[in-house]
């Protein structure tokens, strides 16, 4: 099996100079001024009032004395004012810093400061965490605050979105920015270490939505968009923002968490009766999804074509979605680093187990610990060239220059390709095992783990023995109403895998320790493990 004819990818010379990039998504759908482009749970707003709004966010930031790429942090909830609020910011030039929602005051003190953001545009459910944060970091002045819904902002003395907006006419036209001018910020989901300001261009966004919203994908106007992801991850802004508005798409948002029955109120259209046809998730969410006692029936939904991002897809997992809905999931691989997915199963051709092909306007190289490339079928790290990799990351310029080589990132993630062009996914670089002098990808070890039916989810890491030698060790979460022993287990894996591969020690667990990403943190798995010892 191999993908279709993807088109050939259009010239990375090719865009205009000047560019905005929100300029030019409200240049794009001027013509279909009544299409719905965004519902929530509260409201909803054509691409005419989306473009009139995120004029007039531009006109009160730039009142508000916020200049050309001066930061902007964006602290909010996925509602109607998150678009608004970072296209506003775009279309003067400035730059919105796209924050995590689920983080402590202590990261927000750190982020506020690492930006250096004269201006806080926050949802009014996390303005206690602001300003617990403010708190942490009294050095750091910030101008303004302003409050979205649920708004209490005068009992703070902040200013409130709707009046913030309203007060000031529509700007005519955007800055003259260019695409190779710093766009926004996405922070990483610093998993072992400090979060790292990742910085975007301009003509970043663009590229994801032409070489893989458009390409690969093939997203259309009718489509209905939503995502599980949210719009202050990488992956959620592409799919929640860039891609359905290159195309004229509406995309449904979702303030709360996105568990089981979130996702199911969405997916059966009970958020002001639309019903997405296409639907971005992870493969942890999925999972949750498939174990629910409420998952509806495929009748109940109207899904055309089904996302996977985050972390790789186990095969076993993709047969039972399509099983039960009638579509594959089309599973791939991103970074906050490159963007968006660079490495992708089609929707005409999926390979479950792989993460698919090159996205056509990408090269992938796996390279070896002597830096050079390594033959089909050996793993090696995963390298990619694509034209929207970041600028670099603020401030630090050591993992700059450990992940932006030339013109080639870093992935941090190991890989193998196989003889149909595929590639297979290993782990992590840091988290690869050699046992018995051979490597085992972790990921293999779980995805067969998982296959088991009293199995919802697992990983693996490394542990030494006695000897010092080192064995893999599985943490497993089983499903509700299931039981099942390490011994059945084992046995279970080794009928599947080569025997050096099992585990040799399984402890039960009530649930993995995750990114908010749902990313598994196996460094923390690690540190409960030395703990033990």
């Amino acid at each position: 099996m191999s993908p279709s004819t993807v088109d050939s990818p259009p010239d990375v010379a090719a865009l205009p100079d000047p560019f905005n990039f929100a300029g030019h998504l409200l240049a794009l759908n001027q013509s279909r001024p009544d299409r719905l482009a965004y519902v929530d749970d509260l409201g909803s707003l054509t691409y005419g009032e989306l473009d009139e709004r995120v004029r007039r966010v531009a006109a009160a930031l730039r009142a508000s004395g916020v200049k050309r790429e001066e930061r902007v942090l964006l602290m909010m909830q996925d509602t109607l004012d998150w678009p608004a609020s970072f296209l506003g910011a775009m279309y003067i030039g400035a730059v919105p810093v796209a924050v995590n929602t689920l983080l402590t005051e202590e990261d927000y003190a750190y982020m506020l400061e690492h930006s250096r953001a004269q201006v806080v545009l926050v949802s009014g459910a996390l303005l206690p965490a602001l300003q617990g944060a403010l708190r942490k970091c009294p050095a750091h002045e910030v101008q303004r605050v302003v409050v979205s819904r649920p708004v209490d902002a005068l009992a703070f003395g902040h200013t409130d979105f709707d009046a913030f907006v309203a007060a000031h006419a529509p700007l005519a036209a955007p800055a003259g920015t260019h695409a190779d001018d710093p766009g926004f910020w996405l922070y990483s989901s610093g998993s072992t270490g400090r979060p790292k300001g990742t910085v975007h261009s301009h003509g970043n966004p663009y590229w994801t939505a032409e070489l893989y919203g458009k390409r690969v994908l093939n997203l259309r106007e009718d489509d209905v968009c939503f995502s599980a992801a949210k719009l202050f991850f990488a992956y959620g802004l592409g799919n929640a923002l860039t891609f359905p508005l290159c195309v004229g798409a509406c995309t449904v948002l979702m303030a709360e968490r996105p568990t089981p029955a979130a996702s199911f109120k969405r997916l059966r259209g009970e958020s002001r009766g639309v019903r997405p046809t296409v639907f971005f998730g992870a493969p942890t969410g999925f999972a949750a999804m498939l174990a629910s006692a409420d998952l509806p029936p495929a009748s109940a939904t109207a899904l055309r074509l089904v996302s996977s991002a985050g972390e790789a897809l186990p095969a076993e997992l993709g047969h039972r979605f399509k099983a039960h809905f009638g579509v594959d999931i089309v599973d791939g691989i991103g970074s906050t680093e490159m963007l968006h997915i660079f490495l992708s199963n089609r929707p005409d051709a999926v390979a479950y187990g792989t993460t698919g092909w090159p996205v056509p306007g990408y090269r992938i190289e796996l390279r070896g610990e002597d830096g050079q490339a390594v033959k089909d079928g050996e793993p090696g790290d995963l390298f990619i060239a694509g034209p929207s990799a970041a600028i670099m990351y603020w401030g630090n310029r050591e993992k700059s220059r450990e992940t932006f080589q030339g013109g080639w990132t870093k992935s941090g993630d190991k890989y193998i390709r196989n003889a149909d062009g595929t590639y297979t996914y290993c782990g992590r670089s840091d988290d690869m095992l050699k046992v018995s002098g051979i490597y085992v990808s972790p990921f293999e070890v779980e995805a067969t783990l998982v296959q088991h039916p009293s199995v919802l989810e697992a990983a693996v890491i490394g542990v030494a023995d006695e000897d010092g030698l080192m064995k893999t060790k599985a943490y497993v979460v089983v499903r509700e109403g299931r039981t099942v022993t390490d011994d059945e287990l084992k046995a279970f894996v080794k009928e599947r895998l080569a025997p050096y591969k099992y585990p040799r020690q399984i402890e039960f667990i009530a649930e993995l320790p995750k990114t908010a990403t749902g990313k598994i943190q196996r460094f923390k798995l690690r540190q409960l493990g030395a703990v033990a010892a």
